[in-house]
């Protein structure tokens, strides 16, 4: 369950990546001070929940305002810059995350098992030949949700 961890800490091991836990006291102080800077930030080790305290970021809730970018993080709004990557992975082995979560972020799995890579190419085959149904089966999961 760690390779996903590794590539994102091998990937931004040049960019200053900030790598935070949602048990840590300070981790909404890292992820402002990311968010200001442009630096990527990597969430590891969360569970099926996800704090709702990062939502505005989950869903990228730029706006406007006095011709500079701005996220509002709590009670603040932090400017935001273009750079800032945000990242989560997690140690569960098959986690169970609500519909919600999949239309704010592209969750990739890492685990390799035949099926899976049968699944993952039916829906890009899908994607690319059928993108009706793929809009169709998007709806009906927010639907169900």
């Amino acid at each position: 369950q760690s390779q996903a961890n590794r590539w994102v800490r091998a990937m931004g091991k040049n960019d200053n990546l900030q790598i935070i836990r949602l048990n840590e006291p300070n981790y909404l102080r890292v992820l402002e001070n990311a968010i200001r800077y442009g630096q990527p930030v990597l969430l590891e080790n969360v569970e099926e929940e996800l704090d709702a305290a990062i939502e505005p970021v989950l869903m990228k809730q730029v706006f406007k305002k006095g011709g500079q970018w701005l996220l509002r993080l709590g009670d603040q709004d932090v400017p935001y810059a273009q750079q800032f990557r945000f990242y989560i992975t997690t140690k569960l082995p098959n986690p169970h995350y609500m519909p919600e979560v999949f239309v704010k972020v592209t969750v990739i799995n890492f685990t390799v098992t035949p099926k899976g890579l049968e699944d993952q190419l039916l829906v890009a085959v899908c994607g690319l030949e059928r993108p009706d149904l793929e809009e169709k089966n998007d709806n009906l999961i927010v639907q169900i949700a």
